[in-house]
């Protein structure tokens, strides 16, 4: 049994140290052989980018030793080693511009000191420029440019926008350079978490190909199912299928949907369904955004975006739909022509983000101590018991343990919206299937959740006064969702929540059964 490849981005540690591979070669012919030469690729962290990255530069490198077995042994001219300039800003926080400059610095000088080059210019863009040329001439060879997280300098400052706009203005000055040397170049490619505009870093560089959503290159990173089961089949007994599907699948580039290789690979590990890829990262900056735009959490069950707003941004348009796509935490449902434009509908890629988003939204969103845990799981109890009585006094224990200060601060907390976000991370921060803000030939359904063979369908508002008579539930009446779920569930619960913005908290909880 092979080992598995945890954190493994080294193409050459791969390949000598007996560890799994799924075999991405066939697209590094494909990228090499398809012209142009100039790459952009955009995918969430730990995708397997850098790893792609330093395949390229292997093969490019002419080790034919290290491809024994894989696609490209026998499609790939090993009689030609091309000089390889390889950048990375993946390591460390660079906190202003000035530690930009002396990471590349150092980047630059290293590649002199291994390739025995004499560099004698002194201003940086200058001393890239003259890299390149030297490497032509001592290789008599165009070079290759490949560049990993060419965006973290900035997305490590973005909570900061005058910094990040002056790191981004020392990159460009750097990228710049690609633009000018076209006629020493082989081949260029740029990896990234984020797109940023081509004006905004790549101004001039008008080859550039993004390949982000090319549907021939969708799987270039991740595992799709055929792949998953093929390289590591060894490993996969008693492993069920359905619930790694539900837990790890679901990313779409327009093309086969992928497996995030980072859960794939600690769950084989662990034989454990957690989130693995979650933890790994801070959402904290997406979470400022939602919570300053008063995002409702039920609206990302309905994303919708042209392609010009998922494609690029910049630091004075920061969208919360595009950051939510490139960094992976929402996906492509449909693609849509509409007219001349393409319309997107995104969704959550699965279980795991769905889940940690929303857990995470809730205890921003409320600042709860530790009993958010204990109410959960009484909630999660009533539900499996059909004790909907027992719902009433959970909810409005949970609304009365959020601290007084955090709904006087929270100017959001006056608006349905906020109420709404609250339930909604309540329900699929616990794993249960839920659907918000579902269409249906009547309106829209509040909040439906699934569990064993019960359909439960809420409804809220927010109410200045108590009032007898129960609006939310009349709506549902009214409205007759509980119809789309008919002959589906052996029971249909009926449940209208009303809130107070004066008490903050529940007021009014009626339900039926149909």
């Amino acid at each position: 049994m092979k080992k598995l490849p945890i954190g493994i981005q080294s193409f050459v540690k791969m390949r000598q140290g007996n560890f799994y591979y799924v075999d991405k070669t066939a697209m590094v012919a494909e990228l090499v052989n398809k012209g142009g030469g100039y790459y952009f690729l955009s995918r969430p962290r730990r995708f397997g980018k850098s790893l792609f990255l330093d395949t390229l530069r292997q093969a490019f490198f002419a080790r034919k030793e290290l491809f024994s077995g894989l696609y490209l042994e026998n499609n790939w001219d090993w009689d030609t080693r091309y000089p390889v300039i390889h950048i990375s800003f993946g390591s460390g926080v660079m906190k202003d511009v000035h530690e930009l400059e002396i990471v590349f610095e150092d980047i630059l000088n290293r590649i002199a000191e291994q390739e025995g080059l004499s560099l004698t210019s002194q201003a940086l863009r200058s001393r890239f420029l003259e890299t390149i040329e030297k490497l032509n001439h001592k290789y008599n060879q165009q070079v290759v440019i490949l560049i990993d997280e060419y965006d973290k300098p900035i997305l490590d400052n973005i909570d900061k926008p005058q910094t990040a706009a002056e790191i981004r203005e020392g990159l460009k000055n750097f990228y710049s350079v690609i633009k000018d040397s076209d006629e020493f170049l082989k081949f260029v490619f740029i990896t990234g978490v984020s797109k940023f505009s081509k004006v905004s870093l790549f101004s001039g560089l008008n080859n550039l190909d993004d390949i982000t959503l090319d549907p021939d290159f969708a799987t270039v990173c991740g595992y799709t199912h055929e792949e998953l089961i093929h390289t590591f089949a060894d490993r996969m007994e008693g492993v069920e299928m359905d619930q790694v599907r539900l837990w790890y699948d679901g990313y779409n580039f327009l093309g086969d949907r992928v497996y995030n290789p980072f859960d794939i690979l600690l769950f084989l590990k662990h034989r454990d369904f957690r989130n693995y890829w979650f933890e790994t990262g801070s959402p904290s900056f997406l979470i400022k955004l939602i919570t300053q735009n008063h995002y409702p959490m039920p609206n990302l069950e309905r994303v919708e975006a042209y392609e010009s707003l998922l494609s690029s941004f910049d630091l004075d348009r920061i969208h919360l739909e595009t950051i939510l796509f490139q960094t992976g935490y929402l996906t492509i449902a449909k693609k849509l022509q509409i007219g001349t434009k393409i319309k997107f509908h995104l969704m959550y890629p699965n279980l795991e983000v769905k889940s940690s988003l929303t857990d995470t939204l809730l205890d921003h969103l409320t600042q709860l101590p530790a009993g958010k845990v204990e109410h959960q799981t009484k909630l999660y109890d009533s539900l499996m018991a059909g004790d909907i009585d027992s719902l009433r006094d959970i909810f409005h224990a949970f609304f009365a343990s959020i601290p007084y200060e955090w709904y006087r601060k929270n100017e959001s907390s006056r608006y349905e919206g906020y109420y709404a976000s609250i339930f909604y991370c309540y329900f699929t921060a616990l794993g249960l299937d839920v659907t918000a803000e579902q269409m249906t030939n009547k309106g829209r359904i509040d909040m439906a959740v699934r569990l064993g063979g019960r359909v439960f369908i809420l409804e809220f508002k927010v109410v200045e006064i108590d009032g007898s008579d129960n609006k939310a539930l009349e709506q549902i009446w009214k409205m007759r969702y509980w119809e789309r779920y008919r002959g589906q569930a052996d029971a249909i619960f009926l449940i209208g929540v009303e809130f107070s913005s004066a008490d903050r908290n529940i007021v009014g909880f009626e339900w039926e059964r149909i």
